[in-house]
This record gives structure tokens, sequence and C-alpha cells, in this order.
């Protein structure tokens, strides 16, 4: 599937803010796939269907989950969470893409994950940091993600992490663990 396609197969599952977050979201990816030297197809595709479900109805994406192998944990948990992982789930059967790594990627752009692979790094942080976002802090990431995107990712779940403290929200547990392990890894580089 390429470009013009995908995009034409997500645009009737999205409103026109929606649509254009994600073409941003596409064009900031598809910078730091170039940069960092990453599959740009694989990018091009998770970047695309990264929302594919973003504004489907809840009780529509609460019983794929039920209904599925997917963990019911994410129940326990804001339903802005669940559209990555139902998009996931969902990818290969409505849309024919199979690739582990992409669905892998969509799965965890929200929430982030331990032991990220760059390409899911780049769809967590692109989602982040695309031009029409705009929160205090932003701008830092920006600018770090062009220099390390570990560092990136690491202050970008630093204040997600933050500003849901800040709300008295639950924390997803994968995304204690991005911190964490990102945290670590951060640590070590530093010390060498």
């Amino acid at each position: 599937m390429n470009r013009e396609e995908a995009l034409n197969r997500l645009r009737p599952h999205l409103s026109e803010k929606r649509y254009n977050h994600t073409v941003r979201v596409l064009d900031t990816a598809l910078e730091l796939s170039t940069f960092y030297e990453v599959n740009r197809k694989e990018t091009e595709l998770a970047a695309i269907f990264h929302d594919y479900f973003k504004e489907r109805d809840v009780s529509e994406m609460k019983s794929i989950i039920i209904n599925s192998d997917l963990s019911n944990h994410l129940l326990n948990f804001h339903h802005e969470l669940w559209h990555g992982p139902v998009a996931a789930y969902k990818l290969e059967s409505e849309l024919g893409i199979e690739s582990s790594r992409i669905k892998e990627a969509i799965y965890y752009h929200t929430t982030g994950k331990a032991n990220m692979s760059m390409l899911d790094k780049i769809i967590y942080l692109a989602d982040y940091i695309e031009p029409g976002r705009q929160f205090d802090g932003i701008e830092d990431v920006r600018n770090e993600a062009f220099r390390s995107l570990d560092s990136a990712c690491f202050m970008a779940v630093r204040n997600s992490i933050r500003h849901l403290l800040d709300l008295e929200q639950l924390i997803y547990p994968e995304t204690l663990n991005m911190y964490n392990d990102l945290k670590r890894k951060l640590e070590e580089s530093h010390s060498e």
C-alpha cells in the first residue's frame, strides 16, 4: 500500500482535524526516520494509521478488547489509551498490514513501553512533537529530537507523566516502564 492509498483508506475514519494531525505526524515521522535511518515504508504506514481507531466509538473499542486477545487490563485505564492497541489488533484484518513492527509502533504510540524499537520511538515522538502541538516544554523536546531520540522520548514521557500526576489520573504501567528504561539508558550512556 503506497502513501496515497493509505491516506485514502484512513480518511473516512477521521475528522478533518484528526486527519490533519495525522499528516503532520507523518511528515514529522518521515523526517525522524530519514535522520535516524529507519525504514521509511514502515514509518509511513505506522504514522498514517497510528490514530486509525482514535475517533471510533468507545463501546466499539471496548467490545473489541473484550472479544479479542488484547489484555482486558486496558479497560482499567482511560479509553484514550485504547485506540492504539485496538488499531494494532485490527490492522491486518481491516487493512492487510501484517508487519509486527508496524503493529507494535501503533500499539504503543500513546503509552510507550520499555525497550522500544527505533520505529516505536519515532512514532511516539512524532505524535508528541508534530507542529500542531503547542504546550509548555514542547520546543525543548523538538530541539532534542534530532540530537538524541532516547533523550527526546525521555523528555516527552516525563512531561506526560507530570501532566497525568497534575490531573490525578492513573498512569499506565508500560508508561512508567518506558520512563525507567530510558532513564537507565541515559544514565548509563552518560557514565561511559
